[in-house]
This record gives C-alpha cells, sequence and structure tokens, in this order.
C-alpha cells in the first residue's frame, strides 16, 4: 500500500512537473537574405544550429561556437564591423558597453 501511494505520488509530481511544450518562436515573414543567410548557416536543413544575438545601440552582436561577430548600423542596415574569435557575447556586449 505504501508503495503504490508513493509511486501514485512521485507519478503526481512529474506530472506537474514535466516541461512545457515550446511555442513557435518562427516570425510570420522573412527577409530573402535573412532566409538565404539561414539556409546556408544550416547548411541546407543537415546541421543543426544555435546562435545567440542580441542588439544595443547602434551595434548587432552574433555569436556562433567559433566567436563572435560585431556589427554597426550604417546607412539603415548592420554591417559586419570585426569578428572576435573564441569570445562569448556577455563578454563582448560589456567591452563595447564601455566604449
Amino acid at each position: 500500500m505504501k508503495t503504490a501511494l508513493a509511486l501514485v505520488l512521485l507519478a503526481t509530481i512529474s506530472m506537474t512537473a514535466a516541461p512545457k511544450k515550446a511555442a513557435p518562436i518562427a516570425p510570420a515573414a522573412v527577409a530573402h537574405p535573412i532566409a538565404l543567410f539561414l539556409n546556408e548557416l544550416s547548411n541546407d536543413g543537415k546541421r543543426q544550429v544555435t546562435f545567440k544575438a542580441s542588439a544595443v545601440g547602434t551595434r548587432f552582436f552574433f555569436e556562433e561556437s567559433a566567436g563572435v561577430t560585431v556589427y554597426r548600423f550604417a546607412n539603415g542596415q548592420y554591417v559586419k564591423e570585426t569578428f572576435l574569435a573564441g569570445t562569448k557575447l556577455p563578454s563582448v556586449m560589456k567591452r563595447y558597453a564601455q566604449q
């Protein structure tokens, strides 16, 4: 009886702690250059891609496994300023916040 009660209790706890399904995050529209970039990044869907991105002020930061690319806003678009190999997004953003 105690075992059955423990199993029911454990099952109830597990069900309430189960992760929720993620909501879709894909936008309703994607600009053609962005679609081409994402296609190339994922190697025509053969490779799963993970990256982080952030924008602060006039800069856009794109982190991938190799490092962070820094873009600056110029003439209505973000243009590549530099690539910082082996860095992570928080440290690069902190560096540029001090400038």
